[in-house]
């Protein structure tokens, strides 16, 4: 037996004219977005045309269309080189050391906020702690290493006078301390900004569900994990997708920075990340083509780990970005 499914007039009639016809009565609020559309179009897909380059003897001269083809050239040369090993290692863990620690802060401390009854004293707290992530990184760069100084720096200070140390730490000439000190640096720099968005997601649970846990006598603690977290646990699955497609993204301008401008060589054993060694092979070594291959290939993978990750995503909770 054949079901037929029967449409109103006004959802058939709602095609290509009927989109254009909106667009148009609502142009006074569709082109708010030029400007957006713009900026995304200049900064965005007009420089996808570097994407040639990997694929060429990229020649300045040239430029794209005339510089000579090479086709993987380049991603052999980097895969068959002696860094790439180094350079895998260190963008994998100091990415997952900075997903384990950095990714769990923001939701602790929205949870830990949620808990304040003080307003004044919640909206102070969340101030100091989300405008870190609106100072630029060459001005938290010079602030910890004018902490971590060996002559004047606070934290030798502090230590001293504890006699936790006999002696000043030099913390940036030893390599096995930057990974720590660039995980501390970005929790504190983004862990306020962040817990902005799950906070928001707690400001929508139903306060009818606490009243009725309180009633049954659930402690805070216990309305927290069987209420809160539960609720908001569909942007925590949105956030570590997006988390977790950044995986070979382990930071470049902190790192530049903190290790002044590239120039600590004891350091770079543990900084020479993917962005790292793209730049100092691509801009400072002059070697463009070999730069954006290395590039390219991080970029391809991190879609592939975004398109696994929301796959899985949606198939063990039901929750993914599309």
């Amino acid at each position: 037996m054949k079901t037929e499914i029967i449409v109103p007039n006004n959802i058939k009639k709602r095609g290509f004219n009927y989109s254009l016809n909106r667009l148009m009565k609502e142009w006074d609020i569709q082109i708010l977005i030029i400007p957006s559309l713009i900026l995304i179009i200049i900064f965005s897909y007009l420089p996808m045309w570097g994407i040639l380059s990997s694929f060429q003897d990229f020649d300045v001269s040239k430029g794209f269309f005339n510089s000579p083809w090479v086709g993987a050239k380049y991603f052999n040369m980097f895969f068959h080189s002696g860094d790439f090993a180094l350079v895998m290692k260190n963008t994998l863990i100091l990415s997952l050391l900075k997903l384990t620690f950095g990714f769990p802060a923001p939701i602790i401390l929205a949870l830990m906020l949620n808990e304040i009854r003080s307003m004044w004293f919640k909206r102070t707290v969340q101030t100091i702690t989300y405008l870190p992530h609106f100072i630029s990184w060459v001005i938290v760069g010079a602030f910890i290493t004018s902490m971590l100084s060996v002559d004047s720096g606070t934290i030798n200070i502090v230590l001293m006078k504890l006699h936790l140390v006999s002696e000043p730490v030099n913390w940036l000439s030893k390599p096995d301390l930057l990974w720590p000190i660039l995980i501390l640096a970005n929790i504190w720099k983004e862990i306020g900004f962040s817990a902005i968005i799950y906070l928001a997601a707690i400001a929508g649970v139903d306060q009818q569900l606490y009243e009725a846990a309180s009633i049954d006598g659930a402690t805070r603690l216990q309305q927290t994990i069987a209420i809160t977290l539960p609720t908001i646990v569909p942007v925590i699955i949105i956030l570590l997708i997006l988390s977790v497609s950044n995986i070979l993204n382990a930071g470049f301008e902190d790192i530049y920075q903190l290790t002044n401008n590239l120039n600590n060589s004891i350091l770079m054993s543990k900084a020479d990340t993917i962005d790292i060694y793209s730049f100092r092979q691509g801009l400072r070594g002059f070697m463009y083509s070999y730069g954006m291959a290395v590039s390219l290939f991080k970029s391809v993978i991190n879609a592939v780990i975004l398109l696994v990750a929301n796959w899985l995503a949606r198939r063990l909770s039901g929750n993914s970005l599309f």
